[in-house]
């Protein structure tokens, strides 16, 4: 007897909505059923694109969609994905998980009651260079990144930490897996009314250091991650899809230096949103665990919380520090 298909939905066909509705329509174990958009335009567009209903309302769906992706706004992911998840409807959420914390708790907590998978789209996890990373035993000591954008005025309604800081902090609580004991962090307003450039320490328990810097207002593009480890580093470019590992060897008898091996890798061309929908799907299905849970996005939501209050909270000095006249603000 054949397995039927999943049937699925997309809340949300925007920017990046739309290319998770081209990726339910393409496989062939799923049946797209309906798009969702406030924008009447946007939800027909989409869906006479691929043969499916337009809707307006998410809840026009609960009860008959097995699962969902969610791309909404992230004010909305919340009370969009509580109402699936309460009906049984597995959930793919992009990030961040929810808005706030508590948020992120309570919707676990509905999850894990009503047994559903909750995955969240962070999406560099399916990078396959980050992939093969993953595959080499890891002990790191320290970890550098940097992902830099140009700015677009679309992702400004959170700040820089979670949209894009946000993936390299999920990212390298997965590398270290063990808690963090210390947050530094500092920022700027550039363009924005919000955080546009964001920098972090972070201490773990055992003594691993992460250094990460975001910018959403860079000249130009960039997702770089170096992992250092006792016995050599690994060099990670998540734009290009490529990876050094170099391994430390044994020390020259002439010159006393360790040697270095490195191996390049290039992965090429990889379709990461595909391959995290695909996973989705089988998760969904029970064929596989869940690679980014619910519970990995609220960690990553709780550490940059603490970095976006601690740079809001510096943020708020230097202006009082500035005075009125001088960049401070007006009363």
């Amino acid at each position: 007897m054949s397995i039927p298909p999943l049937r699925c939905a997309v809340v949300g066909v925007g920017h990046l909505g739309k290319w998770h509705a081209a990726k339910y329509a393409q496989l062939p174990d799923t049946e797209l059923v309906a798009v969702v958009d406030s924008n009447a335009a946007t939800a027909r567009e989409v869906a006479s694109r691929h043969e499916c209903e337009p809707l307006l309302d998410h809840r026009a769906l609960l009860g008959r969609v097995d699962a969902v992706s969610i791309a909404a706004p992230t004010t909305l992911h919340y009370a969009i994905a509580r109402d699936f998840v309460d009906v049984g409807c597995h959930v793919l959420v992009e990030k961040p998980i929810t808005t706030t914390i508590e948020e992120a708790e309570a919707l676990n907590q509905l999850a894990e009651d009503r047994g559903v998978v909750l995955q969240v789209g962070h999406l560099e996890r399916f990078n396959p260079a980050l992939r093969r990373l993953l595959e080499e035993p890891l002990e790191p000591r320290f970890i550098e990144s940097h992902r830099l954008a140009p700015f677009k005025p679309r992702a400004t309604d959170v700040s820089v930490v979670l949209d894009l800081m946000i993936h390299d902090i999920d990212i390298i609580l997965t590398l270290v897996n063990a808690p963090v004991t210390d947050v530094r962090a500092s920022g700027a307003q550039i363009l924005t009314g919000d955080i546009d450039i964001a920098n972090a320490r972070l201490e773990f328990a055992g003594g691993c250091v992460a250094n990460v810097t975001s910018s959403r207002v860079s000249t130009r593009s960039e997702r770089r991650m170096r992992v250092f480890q006792p016995h050599g580093y690994a060099s990670i470019d998540f734009q290009n899809r490529t990876l050094a590992l170099h391994h430390m060897g044994e020390d020259d008898p002439e010159t006393g230096v360790p040697e270095i091996r490195t191996e390049e890798l290039i992965f090429g061309d990889a379709d990461a949103l595909l391959t995290e929908i695909q996973a989705f799907v089988a998760a969904a299905r029970g064929e596989q665990p869940v690679i980014v849970d619910g519970r990995a996005g609220q960690r990553a939501l709780e550490t940059a919380a603490t970095i976006t209050d601690l740079v809001r909270s510096n943020l708020n000095v230097m202006t009082r520090a500035a005075g009125p006249g001088q960049g401070g603000a007006k009363t």
